[in-house]
């Protein structure tokens, strides 16, 4: 039986434990070959913990950071946790818009990134909030590093908040949900208890590690010990490649990915790319019905198996190694541990079995609220559940099935993107006289952004002109529409609310 370690509380007690039961296990490694151990882990985080201590960076201070998925930021999360620090991990691909009303809604006093990224100027952001808020910024190649016997004592379990966690933007700017250590980790306790992770297993990650699921992921690999594989970027043709070739066992998150690895394993030919794979799990966002049998049949182990979340409530549902094919198809699962659903009509009635209604959550992965208070009165109900925003459907078994979303947005590569956001860019637009943006179905993507726009009198509309317009903007490059349909009127309801589901109907093919 696998042997997992427990932790007091805190994020740092359950590094340390680790490192106690297992010091010369391999925990992190990355593309380049770069590998650290659990203790080497502990170790390094104490150092960088130093090192931040000793660059102006005090213990219960906020800090914002801005990194790809790498070992260093990995490791910079635990030195975080060791120093006290409130973290807010932000993914890298937003941009000014995103991160500044990020920064500037969660009291930041240090915005730490790199100077360059994939040919984005990240040092420049740095020093531009920098001048704007007053903050420090850390432009760094490498983390800092000092003596660790300069440090305070550990961190204690006292439910401080840990965490400030911003979501894809369901709403027009991002939500900034506060964690503890305890309901940030607990966003492990479907995946372990459901999939049962094993010490030998190796779990790619290819999603910004900034995202609720990689401090959930993270704790998963640290309470059971198994070893997980860094990307910084995923190249749909050289990453599932790098994947089997360091032995993957449990393959994720989402459609595009799942897309990239049926892909690689079609150019391999018939025998297995991935020998050694369990599962596939996927989360973000709803699966096609078909993807189970699929990658069942293609890439071998039991399929794929669902989970629903948020950043709000991580991993609240996920299917198992015990579920039938059926329901691994069409649901994502059942309740994680101590997690309760309860399923509201839009008219506020309970609804029985199989009924649809909104989902309703209370459990452990619970947040603490959001950094704006304004947002916490409609965050739950008057009985103390928190209101998902998401409309589905729970068996007698149990096992949930999502089937819409009650908030108006657009799930592009697992990321949720607002809609009103995209439209309030266009409305700028001299050339367009009225628009809406919804999603359409996207066979790598999930969905894709798309602008239906009635041109300006006398004026031209093109895709191009748009994608110009919103990076001049500073939209970040996934929210930029895709897709542009011209009409020579939207079609309104008498409340003059435009009638979105009839040009979802209308334009959801090609």
């Amino acid at each position: 039986m696998t042997e997992h370690v427990a932790h007091d509380g805190t994020f740092w007690s359950l590094i340390a434990r680790r490192a106690e039961a297992t010091p010369n296990a391999v925990f992190l490694e990355d593309e380049t070959g770069v590998r650290l151990t659990f203790a080497q882990y502990r170790d390094r985080a104490e150092a960088v913990a130093a090192g931040l201590l000793a660059a102006g960076v005090p213990p219960g201070s906020v800090l914002t950071w801005q990194l790809p998925t790498t070992v260093d930021t990995a490791v910079l999360m635990a030195a975080l946790g060791r120093l006290s620090v409130l973290q807010n991990p932000v993914i890298p691909i937003l941009r000014s818009a995103e991160v500044r009303s990020i920064a500037g809604s969660v009291g930041t006093g240090t915005f730490l990134t790199l100077p360059e990224w994939r040919g984005f100027d990240h040092g420049g952001l740095a020093r531009d909030l920098s001048d704007e808020f007053g903050l420090r910024a850390l432009v760094l190649e490498r983390l800092p590093v000092g003596d660790p016997a300069t440090l305070p004592p550990p961190p204690a379990a006292d439910g401080s908040i840990r965490w400030i966690l911003s979501t894809s933007g369901s709403t027009a700017a991002p939500k900034n949900a506060k964690h503890t250590d305890p309901s940030a980790m607990a966003g492990m306790n479907a995946f372990v208890h459901f999939i049962r992770p094993e010490p030998d297993d190796v779990l790619p990650i290819a999603f910004p590690i900034a995202h609720i699921g990689g401090i959930s992921m993270m704790s998963a690999a640290l309470t059971v010990g198994f070893r997980m594989l860094l990307l910084h970027t995923f190249d749909p043709v050289e990453s599932p490649r790098l994947m089997a070739a360091r032995g993957a066992t449990i393959l994720g998150s989402a459609l595009p990915f799942f897309v990239a690895y049926l892909g690689a394993q079609r150019a391999h030919g018939p025998e297995r790319l991935f020998p050694r794979l369990r599962v596939c799990v996927n989360g973000g966002a709803p699966k096609p019905a078909t993807l189970h049998e699929e990658l069942k049949r293609e890439l071998g182990g039991i399929g794929v198996v669902g989970s629903w979340g948020l950043t709000e409530f991580p991993i609240a549902t996920s299917g198992g190694l015990d579920d039938g094919d059926d329901d691994l198809a069409a649901t994502e699962g059942r309740a994680a541990p101590g997690v309760e659903i309860r399923v509201v009509s839009l008219d506020g009635a309970e609804c029985g079995p199989a009924e649809e209604g909104e989902l309703r959550l209370k459990g452990p992965q619970m947040f603490a609220g959001y950094t704006d208070e304004a947002m916490n009165a409609d965050a739950w109900d008057e009985q103390g559940w928190f209101r998902t925003g998401d409309l589905g459907v729970v068996s007698p078994t149990g096992h949930v099935t999502i089937t819409g979303r009650v908030k108006d947005i657009i799930i592009r590569n697992a990321e949720n993107i607002s809609a009103a956001e995209v439209e309030n860019t266009l409305h700028a637009m001299d050339e367009v006289a009225d628009a809406v943006v919804i999603g359409v179905p996207d066979p790598k993507t999930g969905e894709r952004v798309c602008a239906v726009v009635v041109p300006a009198s006398g004026r031209t509309v093109t895709l191009a002109g748009i994608a110009a317009f919103c990076q001049e903007r500073g939209l970040a490059r996934q929210k930029t529409p895709e897709r542009l349909e011209l009409v020579d009127a939207i079609p309104r309801n008498s409340m003059g609310k435009p009638e979105k589901p009839a040009l979802r109907k209308r334009f959801a093919q090609p």
